[in-house]
């Protein structure tokens, strides 16, 4: 059993498995996910219940991964209601996914052994020191979370069940060689091409914009004339970390805080074991005998490599004569972890010991003591940590402070200012969408766009901006939305027409262009009015070229014969080309490596594709009831 599962732990798809997991550690932490008791259903399914606490912190989570990735500005997107709403349903469907591949799972009989979380958990970056797993950092970080080691090891268990089915549906994909063979010679053929590229500059001469035009352009765009309301603000900002330099530190603090924490400075004990496993299989009895057996033979001093080697069913271990490598306290099943601590001496072994995995006998091979940091070690760190302390307790007495004044003087914030000296910065005037960085999160925008701030003129409240920092502002100016008149916007309008009339203009000359070379008929006197010429390019590839993109989408579509080996393509910035296909050229013979390489890739798509259609067919024979109060 422990063999299989060792053995599907080694290869890539468990990787992965690690790595869906390490991500779910990073964005949401592990503490996020306990469950609590008594809240309300968003969602059933199959009986099982999906929490509005479940759904928030996913929605959180999610988000905090958009604006890690995207930075602030994605908390614009997060102000439209109906993007809100479309997004926390995606989130929940999410969720329904996830609860119905763990059913599956369960009902498959699915089941991760202690042995692999603890190998996926010592493999876990977030754990490491130095490419090696770091315990004192394991332990720190669950406290941190507010979470036990046996709830994480419920947690992980429940994650790679789910991704061993995930893993399975997906791994079973596989391209047939036609498939492979069809996609190389789509994807690796190369053609040569004849265009003409002409600038939408050259007809600007020749169009005419009429006031008619302008009017009804702005007309037919009014919204688009709309400014956005502005303000500008005076702002304080207080944090703790420009309090640093008003704090000091007393050596003696340092020296009392390490003797009273002295027990947060030390590493635990960890103790390297083998075993020898015997699975119970369906006659627990004989079982209990070969054990019994085994350690009999130990007692009169078998060799206990050799025994493993010979006889342990976890033959993982078993190769290298049952070594386990250095575990720490609560890594291992329980009654595994009581016997193996229980030893006291190196090359001690224990009785049979009893698990769910079965029966072990397990050999002390080696033994790191508990050791201590000396202050000296530590000194730095304890300093950092009472300055960052005494800088936060200033900070709260500073925050309370603004906030008082701030009130009690409510038309200024120069007092304000004064009493924690700290400076009043002003900003320029901005929008909801071009606020500068300092003042971009979402509170201080409620603040600074609401009637209170705008119409009374008035300090703020206290605005956190995050845990160490904290703003007050006032409206120093404001500029009120407004639709701009024809004549601010007269020039700009007559610009965006003219350009759209030459660009029209160039797409119908290049259309006729192309419709004569379809019919084969000379264009050369009508390129030489535009000073256009034809341009040849060889073996263009689909992908990677140099070729503008609508060049290279309109080659590829065009065919080598009849009356469609020309077209018109528009690039981005407006130009026209004219492009004919002077050639096709098949792709090479695929090498094993590619060839390999490509049945992968196809492998993929189509695994990521039929797992999806597997969730789907799922939900379909699902009994699945979703809250309206989402």
């Amino acid at each position: 059993m422990l063999e299989r599962i060792r053995e599907g732990s080694q290869g890539p798809w468990a990787m992965a498995i690690i790595a869906l997991i390490v991500l779910s550690f990073v964005f949401a932490g592990v503490g996020s996910y306990l469950t609590s008791s008594g809240t309300t259903a968003v969602a059933t399914v199959n009986g099982e219940e999906i929490s509005a606490q479940e759904l928030e912190r996913a929605y959180q989570n999610q988000r905090a991964q958009m604006e890690s990735q995207y930075g602030e500005g994605i908390a614009q997107l997060f102000s439209s209601e109906q993007y809100l709403a479309d997004f926390r349903s995606n989130v929940l469907d999410r969720l329904i996914a996830e609860k119905l591949i763990q059913q599956q799972a369960t009902e498959m009989g699915l089941r991760v052994s202690d042995e692999q979380i603890r190998e996926t958990i010592v493999q876990m970056p977030e754990f490491q020191f130095g490419g090696q797993f770091d315990n004192e950092r394991f332990q720190t970080i669950l406290r941190q979370n507010g979470f036990q080691v046996a709830d994480f090891r419920d947690y992980l268990r429940v994650q790679m069940t789910q991704n061993q089915l995930a893993a399975a549906l997906t791994n079973s994909a596989f391209a047939l060689d036609a498939e492979v063979t069809q996609a190389n010679a789509l994807q690796r053929q190369t053609r040569d091409a004849k265009y003409i590229l002409v600038s939408s500059d050259e007809f600007a001469q020749s169009v005419e914009v009429t006031d008619a035009d302008i009017e009804a352009f702005y007309n037919n765009n009014i919204a688009s004339f709309d400014t956005e309301e502005q303000v500008k603000l005076a702002y304080v900002t207080l944090s703790v970390d420009a309090l640093k330099s008003r704090v000091s530190v007393d050596e003696s603090a340092v020296r009392t805080y390490y003797d009273n924490n002295i027990g947060s400075y030390g590493t635990e004990e960890q103790r390297r074991v083998s075993h020898i496993l015997i699975e119970a299989g369906d006659d627990a009895e004989a079982a209990k005998a070969k054990a019994q057996s085994l350690k009999a033979q130990l007692d009169e001093g078998a060799d206990f490599a050799v025994l493993a080697q010979e006889s342990s069913d976890d033959t993982f271990s078993a190769e290298n004569g049952g070594d386990l490598d250095f575990i720490t306290p609560e890594m291992m099943d329980p009654a595994f972890d009581e016997a193996a601590f229980a030893l006291e001496n190196v090359g001690d072994v224990s009785d049979v010991v009893e698990t769910e995995f079965g029966l072990h006998i397990i050999k002390l091979t080696d033994l790191k003591e508990a050791d201590v940091k000396t202050f000296d070690d530590v000194a730095g760190e304890i300093r950092d940590t009472l300055l960052y302390d005494a800088a936060m307790e200033k900070y709260f007495e500073l925050q309370n402070t603004m906030a008082e004044i701030a009130f009690e003087v409510p038309d200024t914030l120069e007092d304000v200012a004064n009493a924690v000296d700290l400076r009043v910065q002003e900003s320029a005037l901005f929008s909801r969408n071009t606020a500068p960085v300092e003042l971009s999160s979402p509170a201080v925008l409620d603040a600074a766009f609401s009637s209170e701030l705008i119409e009374e003129r008035l300090n703020s409240d206290i605005i956190e901006l995050d845990d160490e920092t904290v703003v007050v502002i006032r409206v120093v100016e404001h500029m009120p939305q407004r639709t701009q008149s024809l004549d601010e916007v007269r020039d700009g309008i007559t610009a965006t027409v003219k350009a759209n009339k030459a660009k029209e203009a160039a797409e119908a000359w290049a259309i006729d262009i192309a419709s004569k070379v379809r019919a084969g008929e000379a264009v050369e006197p009508l390129l030489e009015a535009k000073s256009a010429s034809w341009q040849l390019v060889e073996a263009v590839p689909r992908a990677g070229g140099t070729l503008a993109r609508a060049i290279v989408d309109t080659l590829f579509s065009l065919a080598p014969e009849g009356d469609k080996n020309a077209d018109v393509a528009t690039t981005v910035n407006g130009d026209v080309a004219v492009v004919q296909l002077a050639g096709v050229h098949p792709a090479p013979e695929l090498d094993n490596e590619l060839g390999e390489s490509l049945k992968q890739r196809l492998a993929q798509v189509q695994g990521q594709k039929g797992y999806q259609q597997y969730i789907e067919a799922l939900r379909s024979s699902a009994d699945i009831s979703i809250s309206q109060a989402l």
